[in-house]
């Protein structure tokens, strides 16, 4: 198959558009351009043209990844869903992913970190975060050292009881309320029941 035009991308920066015999036009990055040699009269076998578009569609993976990470973090699962769901193929979303991952632009560790201390700053505990980093994709390996950069659990609970409660926690219908509110924020009952107990203490003090 040979090559008729190689020309930059005029919508899209650091793309090529590859216009080949019989009319077929190839979206490529530079990196194609410099690997393949492309340029007009090139005469390309089956073979180099199933590698190039193969090697296109992992650049394309790439720079699309590159795109969504440089908005927002994500978990290296997070990710490859993102650019499965926009049109990449597993394997080059996977390529795409352990591409970023392998030059630190998508580290699992730090992101499991930033979930815990945001949603521990905002008064969620354990089980609430342990939910958040499945829900996000991160390893089970993560979760332990992610869960250490909550806030005590003792200080988030007595700061949120002081909040929630509406009065005095001798009604035990208030004390139910209170409860459940906490539990659903992911703390376990004996934090829960501790906290209750030293908000009692106080009070009666």
């Amino acid at each position: 198959m040979r090559v008729v035009e190689v020309k930059p991308s005029v919508r899209k920066k650091g793309r090529f558009l590859v216009k080949l015999e019989g009319g077929d036009l190839l979206r490529v990055t530079e990196e194609e351009v410099l690997r393949f040699a492309l340029r007009p009269g090139l005469e390309l076998t089956e073979p180099e043209l199933e590698a190039l578009r193969a090697s296109a569609k992992v650049s394309s993976a790439k720079v699309q990844a590159a795109n969504i990470i440089g908005s927002r973090a994500l978990s290296k699962k997070e990710l490859t869903r993102r650019l499965v769901n926009k049109g990449a193929e597993d394997t080059d979303a996977q390529a795409a992913a352990d591409w970023l991952e392998d030059i630190g632009a998508v580290n699992d560790e730090q992101y499991a970190a930033m979930v815990a201390r945001h949603y521990g700053g905002m008064g969620y505990g354990p089980a609430r975060v342990k939910e958040e980093l499945r829900r996000r994709g991160v390893d089970r390996a993560l979760w332990d050292s992610a869960l250490a950069e909550l806030p005590p659990a003792e200080e988030a609970l007595d700061t949120l009881i002081r909040k929630k409660s509406r009065g005095d926690l001798s009604d035990p219908k208030e004390v139910k309320r209170v409860s459940d509110a906490l539990l659903r924020r992911g703390f376990a009952w004996p934090q829960v029941k501790d906290a209750l107990r030293r908000y009692t203490e106080l009070e009666e003090d």
